[in-house]
């Protein structure tokens, strides 16, 4: 058998290779991380400390907040640095723990999305018995179990890739560790490997869209069935901002993970997408079309 020289550390590509444009993007990517930061804090901030909002939208919406500072946070440090350095490596082991949390944090959100869009469902379609449906127990377990659901998909994934070996190439066609790259570096077939990881995907895809399309269907019913505008304005812009973030985010994974590799800038750009922008945006959606959170802030900043 040929001898294999078992490769230690990974070589980032990148976004890009001339220096002015990686001090240009630096500069921006670190604007945006310290906003990202900034608002998710002030959202979670301003949840634990207001006693108006304390129902479950705004429950779920702290945990949602929280998952986007650990989704930027897993990528963005390590960019930036890489934007600063000529030498952008990471250690295998570093890698395959930067691919954990990456997976860990983005399949915890989907699963929170589509409890999120169960609790608008219960608010628009069940009005008077919003309190009960969701009580304080249900709501607790819900958070646990999308929490529960996303470190099993992440552990179980990469657990499967601690069996691979990489002896060359050692370049990573991207800014971060995601899996599918790194099955695609691998010396030993991952054969097993993809199937694994689409099957995952695809079963926990199916029940987090299955729940938000079912939502969302009964929720146009009601609001279709709505005879005065104001009412129906009413209605829609209580998930209006949910429904936004729900495209921005699924959009962009799904397009990621069910496209076939082709290391371009589009893969790195949906990337992006998904992990760093959405958890920008998110404080902005949420406050900008929320009254509630507008007030709250209002409320804590007189404080």
């Amino acid at each position: 058998m040929k001898n294999l020289t078992i490769i230690t550390e990974f070589v980032f590509m990148g976004l890009s290779r001339n220096p002015q444009i990686q001090t240009m993007l630096f500069a921006l990517f670190l604007v945006m991380y310290l906003l990202t930061l900034m608002g998710n804090l002030m959202v979670i901030l301003v949840i634990r400390t207001d006693y108006h909002l304390k129902t479950p939208m705004y429950f779920f919406l702290g945990h949602l907040s929280f998952l986007d500072l650990s989704l930027s946070s897993v990528t963005m440090p390590k960019m930036l640095q890489n934007l600063l350095t000529q030498k952008k490596t990471i250690s295998t082991w570093a890698c395959m723990t930067q691919s954990f949390f990456l997976m860990f944090s983005g399949t915890t959100e989907s699963c929170l999305l589509s409890v999120m869009a169960y609790d608008r469902y219960a608010a628009i379609c069940h009005p008077l018995l919003y309190s009960v449906v969701l009580n304080r127990p249900l709501c607790v377990g819900m958070v646990i179990a999308a929490w529960v659901m996303g470190f099993l998909n992440s552990l179980s994934n990469n657990l499967f890739t601690y069996n691979l070996h990489f002896c060359g190439p050692s370049v990573i066609p991207h800014f971060c560790c995601e899996l599918p790259l790194l099955f695609s570096l691998s010396c030993t077939d991952p054969a097993a490997n993809e199937a694994f990881l689409a099957g995952s995907c695809a079963l926990l895809g199916f029940l987090t869209l299955s729940l938000i399309l079912f939502s969302y269907s009964r929720i146009i019913s009601v609001i279709i069935s709505i005879h005065s505008s104001g009412g129906r304005e009413k209605a829609f812009s209580t998930c209006s901002s949910h429904l936004t973030v729900v495209l921005l985010f699924y959009g962009t994974a799904l397009f990621r993970y069910m496209s076939p590799l082709s290391g371009s800038m589009l893969e790195r750009v949906v990337s992006i997408q998904y992990s760093v922008i959405t958890s920008l945006l998110n404080p902005l959606i949420y406050s900008l079309k929320n009254q509630e959170v507008k007030t709250a802030l209002c409320r804590m900043l007189k404080k």
